[in-house]
């Protein structure tokens, strides 16, 4: 499959400390990777540095083909690569269709931000784009909603849904089902992939939460100490013998068999 993404050498430090090391892989377009790690381990820088909130010390990023290693964060969102974060990014005092539309004009709007914007924000274009995307997130029922009253998994799938808007080729989730209770994150995750598979969105999450990884990524990427060290299928990734050492926590006993010799 041809590679949607491709990362070469990519390198961070700040000062003595490096946040990222020696990081290379290739992201096939349509493919779910799940990008695991420990608190520190370089999953978080190496999102943002792709997606231009951090500039590499050394390295490349190739998006389509396209060196867009070092560009603003906001050229990088209009050439097709987007991101949602942690903490959810929407307009509180807004309704859920506000924040829709308004993350549609903006999206419709390209360099001109504030008069696109504006132009773009009534426009029956983008009232339909954001109708469809609130059907297609279920996020129909909440649609006249105050943002700030949604419970966290809803405040998620706006998030989400909003980052989606531009239909962007590539799309970044940082930990998506945080602080959503066990009962709702796996409806959730079905809803958020759905929607994007959906779109033909490629998308890489960065997630704590093993069972999800394990349900919903075709590839897992595995991080400590600001590199990668296990990537592949979730079943291969997670019983690697790093990966649960420093990752998931669970050590590994060898055992010696008959002889005393090791195998």
């Amino acid at each position: 499959m041809t590679a949607i993404l491709s990362v070469t050498g990519l390198e961070k430090t700040f000062g003595s400390v490096t946040a990222a090391r020696d990081i290379s892989c290739e992201i096939p377009a349509g493919q779910t990777v799940g990008i695991i790690g420990a608190n520190g381990a370089g999953k978080t820088t190496f999102v943002n540095l792709i997606t231009g909130h951090l500039a590499p010390s050394k390295g490349c990023v190739r998006f389509e083909g396209r060196d867009v290693t070092g560009l603003p964060s906001r050229s990088i969102c209009r050439l097709g690569i987007s991101r949602s974060f942690q903490v959810a990014q929407i307009f509180p005092t807004m309704s859920v269709f506000e924040n829709m539309c308004t993350a549609v004009a903006i999206a419709k709007a390209g360099g001109s931000l504030v008069r696109g914007a504006t132009r773009a924000l009534h426009a029956q274009a983008t009232i339909e784009d954001a109708e469809t995307a609130l059907a297609l997130f279920s996020l129909s029922a909440s649609r006249n909603a105050r943002a700030s009253t949604l419970p966290q998994g809803l405040r998620k799938l706006l998030d989400i849904a909003m980052a989606s808007a531009g239909h962007p080729r590539l799309l970044l989730l940082d930990e998506p089902t945080s602080g959503i209770s066990v009962e709702e994150k796996y409806q959730l995750m079905d809803t958020i992939m759905g929607a994007l598979k959906t779109r033909g969105i490629t998308v890489l999450f960065v997630e704590h939460d093993m069972e999800i990884v394990q349900r919903f990524a075709d590839r897992v990427l595995a991080f400590y100490d600001g590199t990668v060290i296990a990537d592949g299928p979730p079943a291969i990734a997670l019983a690697d013998a790093k990966v649960r050492e420093f990752v998931t926590g669970t050590t590994i006993h060898v055992r010696t068999p008959p002889g005393g010799a090791h195998a």
